[in-house]
């Protein structure tokens, strides 16, 4: 007769014919009796199998890198800038008041500063940019370069550079787009 190898807790069963099939443990149910408004009540305590469901993962939208072209695109035209009445009555304007009028990180602007010769913000005792009325316009130029016509850095510079009245030119440029804008609200009153 082979030997049978026994668990710690298998004490009860005896002598067993190998040749016959492992039978899986019975689930016995339980009925509980409950005392509800002096009448009983029977209550089933089977354990219900749960379904498993798969968890849905949500998109969580990255603020971090780079943001596609289409999403530039469409944050272009979101600028904000006063016009030269109003831009032209304060002095300065910080760094944190620019980069909220064109919607971008103030990381930007700095890098920006850095990189375009036109900016030259002020610095004060403890080193905080503020931009006169003349940086903001040139900034205005730049972003519109950079997002609005897709320049890269270096074609932006290397157009600056080429293009000694392209101050003036975009002047011009952001006067036709205020007229077409005056006309298409004035076409859609009528």
């Amino acid at each position: 007769m082979p030997l049978k190898q026994t668990s710690l807790f298998d004490f009860d069963s005896g002598p067993e014919d190998d040749n016959q099939p492992e039978q899986p443990p019975v689930v016995q149910e339980e009925v509980v009796a409950l005392v509800v408004n002096e009448e009983p009540v029977e209550v089933d305590f089977t354990p219900i199998p749960l379904k498993r469901e798969e968890p849905v993962a949500e998109v969580k939208k990255s603020t971090r890198g780079r943001r596609k072209l289409s999403e530039i695109s469409l944050t272009a035209d979101l600028v904000d800038v006063p016009d030269d009445e109003v831009l032209f009555q304060k002095k300065y304007y910080s760094i944190g008041i620019v980069a909220e009028m064109f919607k971008v990180n103030i990381s930007l602007i700095r890098f920006w500063e850095k990189e375009f010769d036109i900016l030259k913000p002020k610095l004060n005792g403890k080193g905080d940019r503020h931009f006169r009325p003349e940086d903001v316009k040139n900034l205005k130029m730049i972003h519109h370069l950079l997002r609005e016509k897709k320049y890269t850095i270096e074609g932006a510079k290397d157009f600056l550079k080429k293009n000694k009245r392209a101050e003036e030119n975009f002047g011009v440029i952001e006067e036709l787009k205020k007229l077409k804008f005056f006309l298409t609200e004035l076409k859609l009153s009528l």
